[in-house]
């Protein structure tokens, strides 16, 4: 009589563990229960660095807007000035003083240049952390997902495994990809051809 009780308590206790939701499964065993909330922390934590790049991108995107337009204004105050005090000045500067005025370009020019220069690699820079930052937080979004769907199923060594490797994957591969021309390169050469564009109005303005 009391092996058919236990047997009737066995049959009863099986359904009853196999219709229990994962997250009571999780909620059962430390060592799944700590990983989900380290994760779920680690998920907190990587959404607050991406909320905090995309406002340093914000802020140094509005200080590269003001640099380009202080260089064309300082060029076209700088060339109105000149042509003004050549036409109508009683004394006008003659060609000979010509490097005066050109070198205060060319100074300004190649301060203004490397700013913008500068700011552009730190918003690539940081464009790059956030990149990462989103790549790990998909890939550890996906690792709270299964191991909510799982349960008790979920290896922890095969998963947490299959997760760093990811992410070493995706840090080779970012170094791997090296380009030799980007679009920054470009602005730089776009500014700088400004700058000997205005070298020339200036001789054009002084000496013709």
């Amino acid at each position: 009589m009391s092996d058919d009780a236990a047997t009737i308590n066995t049959s009863i206790m099986v359904p009853i563990s196999k219709s229990l939701h994962p997250l009571h499964e999780i909620a059962m065993t430390p060592t799944h229960k700590l990983l989900l909330k380290q994760w779920l922390k680690e998920e907190e934590l990587i959404l607050n660095r991406i909320a905090l790049k995309e406002t340093q991108i914000d802020s140094v995107r509005k200080e590269l807007t003001h640099l380009y337009c202080f260089f064309f204004l300082f060029h076209s105050i700088s060339l109105i000035i000149l042509f003004t005090t050549t036409s109508t000045s009683a004394f006008p500067m003659s060609c000979t003083r010509l490097w005066v005025p050109s070198l205060c370009s060319v100074l300004c020019s190649l301060g203004l240049i490397w700013a913008v220069r500068y700011k552009m690699e730190s918003e690539a820079h940081i464009e790059k952390l956030l990149e990462r930052e989103k790549e790990d937080g998909r890939l550890l979004g996906k690792c709270v997902e299964e191991l909510k769907k799982k349960g008790l199923e979920f290896d922890l060594l095969k998963e947490v495994d299959a997760l760093r490797r990811a992410k070493s994957l995706r840090v080779c591969e970012g170094k791997e990809g090296v380009k030799k021309w980007s679009g920054r390169d470009f602005v730089t050469l776009f500014f700088v051809g400004v700058a000997c564009f205005v070298l020339v109005l200036t001789r054009v303005i002084l000496c013709d």
